[in-house]
């Protein structure tokens, strides 16, 4: 026996379900969109980040050119890792961060235990260091001149040495 209309209510049921099917696919890519930017997937290596001052603050992913773009993404896992002494390691999320300074020749920074790196103005009374040269590739102190006091050193690849020198107000 066939019931008038059930064809149609098959029809509707299978409308709505196709509907659910489209709006959680919808909603899902979006969340996962939000959570690269928000700092639960705060980018892949290569990427440049501005690390959050504190415990709980996002890792927010920056253009590497920018003068903000203080830090690189060394490594990344989804389980705890051990960082290179080189690196600062950081939580984005349940994202685990080796993070490799990237500063710029010329500009300053402000390094503090809290907040680690930050870019400032070189007259600021917080500016801890200007670099006076970077060169990419090598990791050698004796490549820095007699205008630079200090260096840093980055010995995993790619290798980098930065010349520091007092920032002058």
């Amino acid at each position: 026996m066939k019931f008038p209309g059930a064809r149609l209510l098959a029809r509707v049921v299978l409308a709505l379900v196709a509907v659910a099917a489209v709006i959680v696919t919808v909603v899902g890519c979006s969340s996962a969109k939000d959570d690269s930017k928000s700092g639960t997937g705060a980018g892949k290596v290569g990427d440049c980040v501005i690390k959050g001052a504190s415990a709980d603050a996002k890792a927010e992913p920056v253009d590497c050119s920018s003068e903000k773009a203080v830090y690189k993404i060394a490594q990344s896992s989804d389980k705890k890792i051990d960082c290179a002494t080189d690196y600062t390691p950081y939580q984005a999320g349940s994202t685990f961060l080796c993070l490799a300074p990237n500063f710029k020749q010329g500009s300053c920074y402000s390094e503090s235990t809290t907040a680690g790196f930050t870019n400032v103005d070189c007259g600021a009374t917080g500016a801890s260091f200007k670099v006076v040269k970077r060169i990419d590739g090598d990791a050698d102190e004796l490549l820095c001149g007699a205008d630079a006091d200090s260096f840093r050193l980055i010995s995993e690849a790619p290798k980098i040495t930065f010349c520091l020198a007092k920032p002058k107000a």
